[in-house]
């Protein structure tokens, strides 16, 4: 056991919340190492003047952020820093797989020839600060005017000083989980989100507590009682398609976090990577409330890979911490990629690449529908992947194994699922490979469902 002992005189309201909190910050110092027995509860709960009720509550929250685990008889113990997870899809893929692991939009050798007459044009048409300057302020005033533009077509209101241009939305919402949740604070998520999120807060000392969820998305009521907690400074979204499901988030829905949000002064990060995808759509999260609102549009899932940018809209109370947040990490959005796309932005070229992709994805939802005939799935028109819950018995990493063994990379449920409030499910993406490729790659899972499960050969993950 540790000589390290919390500090009555540092305790606050809720009590059991700061005692969690003070045992936090010794973990993550290394006062307190992997494998250190905590005190029982009566004798902490006696050295603390509390009761043992507040003690085992406080007890229960570290179990529940996984930082400690309670064995009856032995005690609690510190745990081992969380492994490195790995990620969902193939890092690399080896030419004989078929990849429904990986998100991506639907690419055919035009978006490429796009992509090279339209650096082409950046190469005659480059502003001087974009080659020349390192100050974000006199490369990007003029496209953040262009984004402000084009974000108030898709009903967010923004002044261009509100923007953050950044190099995709892994940068954006770095960002702005930084931006609205210092070390040691919570960060509420839905209980499948992305598999990102897990990682970043591990890595900037945030905490990460999964919420219930229903076919609507994240259930108001479950927002209100973490919040009620004290711990909970903002909430993770992504209420438009993007998410684990699928779903498209009703309009009554996004309203009644709102009003949570606001009675309980919640940042709201909202990762709306289809934006214009989706049509129609709701009014995204930063229209009903500007305030409180981190918007995320990007491009790389709606247009093609390559354009690797976001905007990030940020309410004005965290304008200044944003854009620190944003320097320290990144400095700034790749200026020749920004050209470009303020470029495709102004003439056209982005609402046609929206355009096809969406009927692409029409067409890639189509032959899914097909092909898992009586196969139930979960989806919407526009979303890049489909969400695939198995039978009863059937284990995701087994399922994932015996799919790549016939050739077909999917990813596990898992990756996305923040505690166990789900079961076994695959994520599969539809824009991943060409459509004779995902047409067979759906027919080696749809087989596989057909069939009873079999044993792996030899581990792949």
């Amino acid at each position: 056991m540790s000589h390290w002992k919390p500090d009555p005189a540092r305790l606050g309201r809720p009590a059991y919340l700061s005692l969690a909190d003070q045992y936090v910050r010794a973990i993550r110092a290394g006062s307190l190492g992997p494998g250190d027995r905590l005190p029982p509860h009566r004798s902490l709960a006696y050295d603390l003047g509390l009761s043992v009720q507040t003690v085992s509550r406080a007890y229960r929250e570290l179990i529940r952020r996984g930082l400690i685990s309670g064995e009856v008889g032995r005690g609690s113990f510190v745990l081992p820093p969380a492994a490195e997870s790995a990620p969902p899809y193939l890092a690399e893929r080896p030419s004989e797989i078929v990849d429904l692991s990986i998100l991506k939009p639907v690419s055919e050798p035009m978006h490429l020839q796009l992509l090279r007459d339209g650096l082409h044009w950046v190469a005659d048409h480059m502003a001087a600060p974009a080659a020349l300057s390192f100050r974000p302020s006199s490369i990007m005033p003029v496209h953040r005017r262009i984004a402000a533009d084009w974000l108030a077509r898709g009903g967010v209101e923004a002044s261009p000083d509100s923007i953050v241009i950044t190099d995709g939305a892994t940068s954006a919402v770095t960002t702005a989980v930084m931006a609205a949740v210092v070390p040691g604070g919570t960060l509420a998520a839905e209980a499948l989100t992305h598999h990102l999120l897990m990682p970043l807060c591990q890595y900037l000392g945030v905490s990460l507590e999964g919420l219930a969820m229903d076919g609507e998305g994240l259930l108001p009521e479950a927002l209100d009682q973490a919040a009620r907690r004290g711990a909970v400074r903002a909430v993770y979204l992504q209420p438009a398609a993007i998410n684990p499901l699928a779903i498209l988030m009703p309009p009554a829905r996004r309203a009644e976090i709102v009003e949570v949000a606001r009675r309980h002064d919640l940042a709201i990060i909202e990762n709306d990577m289809l934006n214009a995808m989706i049509a129609p759509r709701p009014a995204p999260f930063a229209a009903l409330a500007p305030e409180r609102v981190f918007h995320i549009n990007g491009f790389t899932k709606s247009t093609l890979p390559g354009l690797r940018l976001a905007y990030l809209t940020v309410p004005e109370r965290f304008a200044a911490a944003a854009a620190n947040r944003h320097l320290v990490t990144n400095w700034v959005a790749t200026p020749v990629m920004v050209e470009l796309l303020s470029h495709w932005i102004t003439d056209g070229t982005v609402d046609e690449l929206i355009r096809w992709q969406r009927a692409a994805l029409a067409g890639r939802q189509a032959l899914a529908a097909e092909v898992l005939a009586g196969v139930p799935f979960r989806s919407h028109p526009q979303a890049l992947h489909l969400w695939l819950d198995l039978p009863p018995g059937r284990r995701e990493d087994e399922f994932v194994t015996q799919a790549r063994l016939r050739g077909v990379a999917i990813a596990s449920g898992r990756a996305f699922r923040l505690g166990e409030g789900s079961g076994p499910a695959v994520r599969i993406a539809l824009g991943a490979t060409r459509a004779e490729d995902l047409r067979r790659g759906l027919g080696v899972v749809a087989e596989m469902l057909r069939s009873e499960p079999a044993e792996a050969l030899l581990p792949l993950f």
